[in-house]
């Protein structure tokens, strides 16, 4: 352990400042220091441990409801229906859509009409939190898929577990599990497996998105995307060559901190702006959904101290390097690596001093889980196997004269862990973790979580045995797994089952709307960032306020995967603003298509006008109920003529169709 005495260094510093300050980190402040509940210390020269709970994790909370900052447009005299009403009315409806469950009680809010009744989740709120309703306390809410388990126990989850896909098979391929599979379920979502794959294994259907799909065949857009490396780059992409940072390796971002920090250059915050930039415009898309979801899985904060120089490189050479790989090769490339070194203090550990935090993780988030079988023996085992690994001078290193040297037992893996040689050591912890990686509770905790993120909020055993059987017998390949998903009708089946969260919906409206990453005529450059790098950021801190960006969870557990755990007010209406700002063109650093000329040839009468725009926006028509309410934000009849801009209340029909449940459900 690091001598108590000296002050924390900063943030580029190998150990990544204090332990103590790091926001999961055990407090420790030394040999006599025991976290409670664990055995006495042992003798002076046997190990002293650093407790895994110490702090405790932080638990995820929903931003408090922001209010309505732009959204209570004066109704003008003779509506029936004022904007925020049916806005409201509009949106909210996808809490109900996607399973049957009633409103949310802070959806609720927003109606003075008493018309809608029922608790969705069977808690009392009233700190602005999601709630835990099978009755966790925050600090037990440990895993990613305990998460959502967590979230699911509620009244609302036993709701959408009622309306999802409960059995399946395998067809040959997916086209065929497409063509083959009946939807039954209730939603509003048009039953369209072009328009579904075009929803799950993208960020958000485009025209262009659902050309392809139509024009290569299911089975033919696939095999496309899963071939990434011959998709050539968007322009966007290349455009992300004005973020100075993003290709510099921890070498480089080391030694050239001082000249990044004078010019405002923020490592991690860079990328986090890229992904965002590929999310919105890559062609790539299946990649960066599975890019996504290993950084939820595997997580790492983009914000730990250190991130500023490990961060990107982790996302590049770990995540980006193994997301349509080998799960077994990503876990021990990030096992190897700096930022996760240090994110979670194995560079403190040592035969003498072992920290568990790594070890920890390593069985509970990234691979077996929490109920995988592993017991506290077990974590101490694998942390006293992994004594010796750190970082030196920004680059992976074993320490030989660190770590411990004895037989060790964990979950069935034996080792001598004998040797003398610091390549057979070292060699020793990469087979233990290839091990738990291919270890069929990690077979069946995968299987969960990418049906989870694909499928449903409560996934069909059927299916995830099925995809866990497909990841043993290759061994953890992801294109194997993926096709297995693709070609099960329990994928086809789950129309609508899926809401957006935060960042799902604002980066789909990015897409929808066709926001291309070139300035507008009316932006005016000072000198400053490019416009590209400054819109990615403006994108990125809006993420921030509603609560989800890329890489954003503080702790490892990463963001939850289900509806129950983003029934947020406040984060629903900002996202409604936003998209306002995107159709009225107030972000100059990109360029938008003004709002009435998103239809090519507008139909002269007001129903056939929202028809036309659903088409364009939410690629599918409206039910009655939801095209009336849009007509009465525009306060006109169906059949009323109205010009291109309908009759100057486009923008606000367009953006209350954006607030639909067809765009917020995928």
């Amino acid at each position: 352990m690091a001598d108590q005495n000296v002050p924390p260094r900063g943030p580029w510093d190998d150990r990544g400042g204090n332990p103590g300050r790091h926001p999961y980190a055990p407090q420790y402040q030394g040999p006599g220091d025991l976290t409670p509940g664990y055995p006495a210390a042992p003798p002076a020269r046997g190990p002293q441990w650093v407790g895994p709970e110490g702090l405790g994790r932080q638990s995820f909370h929903q931003p408090a409801g922001t209010g309505l900052p732009t959204l209570d447009d004066d109704d003008e005299p003779g509506r029936r229906t004022g904007r925020r009403r049916a806005l409201a009315t509009i949106g909210g409806v996808a809490a109900v859509v996607a399973g049957g469950a009633a409103l949310a009680p802070t959806v609720r809010g927003f109606f003075d009409d008493g018309t809608v009744a029922g608790d969705a989740t069977g808690t009392t709120v009233t700190d602005g939190t999601a709630a835990r309703p099978s009755g966790q306390q925050p600090s037990r809410v440990r895993t990613y898929t305990e998460q959502n388990e967590s979230y699911m126990g509620s009244r609302a989850g036993a709701v959408l577990k009622k309306n999802s896909p409960t059995g399946g098979r395998l067809f040959s391929g997916p086209a065929s599990a497409a063509a083959e599979t009946p939807v039954t379920v209730k939603t509003v979502l048009a039953k369209d497996p072009i328009r579904h794959l075009a929803s799950r294994a993208t960020f958000g259907a485009t025209p262009k998105v659902l050309a392809d799909i139509r024009r290569m065949g299911i089975d033919g857009w696939i095999r496309w995307q899963l071939d990434p490396e011959k998709i050539a780059p968007s322009p966007a992409e290349l455009k992300l060559a004005e973020l100075p940072s993003l290709k510099l390796s921890p070498q480089q971002l080391r030694e050239q901190r001082d000249q990044l920090n004078e010019r405002g250059v923020q490592p991690e915050k860079e990328m986090v702006d890229a992904t965002l930039a590929r999310q919105i415009w890559s062609e790539r898309q299946l990649f960066e959904v599975m890019v996504d979801f290993w950084n939820d899985f595997l997580h790492v904060a983009a914000d730990f101290d250190g991130g500023e120089a490990y961060r990107n490189s982790f996302d590049r050479d770990v995540v980006r390097a193994h997301a349509l790989g080998s799960y077994p090769d990503m876990l021990v490339a990030a096992n190897r690596h700096p930022a996760l070194l240090l994110y979670l203090n194995q560079n403190d550990s040592r035969a003498d001093a072992v920290n568990e935090n790594l070890a920890r993780e390593n069985l509970e988030l990234y691979s077996v889980g929490v109920d995988g079988g592993y017991t506290e023996k077990d974590v101490r085992q694998a942390a006293l196997l992994q004594t010796g690994r750190g970082v030196q001078d920004g680059r992976y290193v074993f320490r030989a004269n660190q770590h411990y040297r004895g037989k060790v037992k964990i979950l069935g893996f034996t080792h001598a862990n004998a040797s003398d040689d610091p390549k057979q050591a070292d060699a020793a912890i990469d087979a233990y973790l290839r091990y738990i990686a291919l270890h069929p509770s990690t077979a069946q905790y995968v299987a969960r979580s990418l049906a989870t993120r694909f499928v449903s909020d409560t996934p069909p055993k059927s299916l995830v045995d099925r995809l866990a059987k497909t990841y043993t017998v290759n061994k953890g390949m992801v294109k194997p797994l993926l096709m297995t998903l693709f070609s099960s009708s329990e994928f086809w089946a789950a129309v609508g089952q899926k809401v957006r969260r935060p960042m799902e919906y604002l980066i789909a409206t990015y897409r929808t709307l066709n926001v291309r990453p070139e300035a507008s005529p009316a932006f005016k450059q000072d000198g400053g960032r490019p416009a590209f790098a400054r819109g990615l950021r403006q994108i990125h801190d809006k993420l921030r306020q509603l609560g989800q960006y890329p890489m954003g969870q503080p702790t490892p557990d990463g963001y939850p995967d289900v509806y129950v755990a983003w029934t947020s007010a406040g984060t629903m209406v900002s996202g409604w603003n936003e998209a306002g700002d995107l159709l009225a063109g107030y972000r100059t650093e990109f360029t938008f298509t003004p709002a009435e000329n998103l239809v090519a040839r507008p139909p002269a009468t007001a129903g056939a006008y929202v028809d036309a725009l659903a088409q364009r926006l939410v690629h599918q028509k409206l039910s009655a109920k939801e095209k009336a309410l849009i007509l009465s934000v525009a306060g006109v009849p169906a059949g009323a003529k109205v010009d291109a801009t309908f009759n100057g209340a486009v923008t606000a029909v367009a953006r209350a169709i954006l607030a639909s449940p067809q765009h917020h459900l995928r």
